[in-house]
């Protein structure tokens, strides 16, 4: 079955190790076959993961479109334990995040990744207000 993927104009979007660049207009095109796909709104860089939970988002996005996700694993779990020491209480939304890494499901671990930042906000959100 193909996913079918519109995009706006100038939209970008990740198939693989390839980033396509949409034109002036809105376009619309059936990926057939099994690559990593993520579209422009999904994806961080290393400029703009500027929170820890948006840097745990960075390393699972990267282990999502390696060939080898492993090359990676360092510096999430890394980042992962600097998290979890500073907000214990995040704990079930890493270990969702673990379990969908464990079962090779990254791209399911990438969407448990934006809850986290949800939740980072919240927490960031709530010390604001002591």
């Amino acid at each position: 079955m193909a996913l079918k993927v519109e995009l706006k104009p100038r939209e970008r979007i990740i198939i693989g190790q390839v980033v396509i660049r949409n034109d002036e207009q809105r376009t619309r095109f059936f990926i057939e076959g099994e690559a990593p796909i993520l579209r422009e709104k999904d994806i961080l860089t290393a400029a703009t993961a500027d929170t820890p939970a948006k840097k745990i988002y960075l390393a699972i996005q990267l282990m999502y479109l390696a060939q080898d996700p492993t090359h990676e694993h360092e510096t999430y779990f890394q980042l992962v334990r600097d998290f979890i020491n500073a907000a214990p209480s995040a704990l079930p939304h890493i270990h969702e995040i673990n379990n969908r890494i464990l079962s090779d499901d990254l791209y399911k671990a990438l969407k448990a990744a934006r809850k986290l930042i949800v939740y980072e906000a919240e927490l960031i959100e709530n010390a604001k207000r002591v």
